[in-house]
């Protein structure tokens, strides 16, 4: 869903530990020379009742859906290690109100 300003805001509910989530994002920041993920506004992992969710907001669904195909969808698969991963839940969110301070990625 689109926000007022066109941005795109999106939940990902997964059925996995949080460990899982630890180990694509570390393997991101590894095999990433620029941390800077284009049109990526800000990204969330954070544990939840049955496994985790990521909490997104992109400057177009289309670019979300790039990203996705191209650089998740391959590591998530290395990581599972031929396991097949349950499919994710997605759900859209309208984007009313984001303030972004100047900085670069914390971790």
């Amino acid at each position: 869903m689109r926000g007022r300003d066109g941005c795109y805001g999106v939940i990902t509910r997964v059925a996995a530990p949080i460990e899982a989530y630890d180990a694509v994002h570390a393997r991101f920041l590894a095999q990433q020379t620029d941390t800077a993920v284009d049109s990526l506004l800000v990204h969330i992992g954070c544990p939840d009742g049955d496994g985790f969710q990521v909490i997104e907001v992109w400057k177009s669904k289309e670019k979300f859906d790039q990203f996705n195909r191209e650089v998740v969808a391959p590591m998530v698969a290395e990581a599972a290690e031929g396991a097949v991963p349950a499919a994710p839940r997605i759900e859209e969110f309208e984007v009313r109100g984001l303030v972004l301070p100047g900085g670069p990625v914390a971790f």
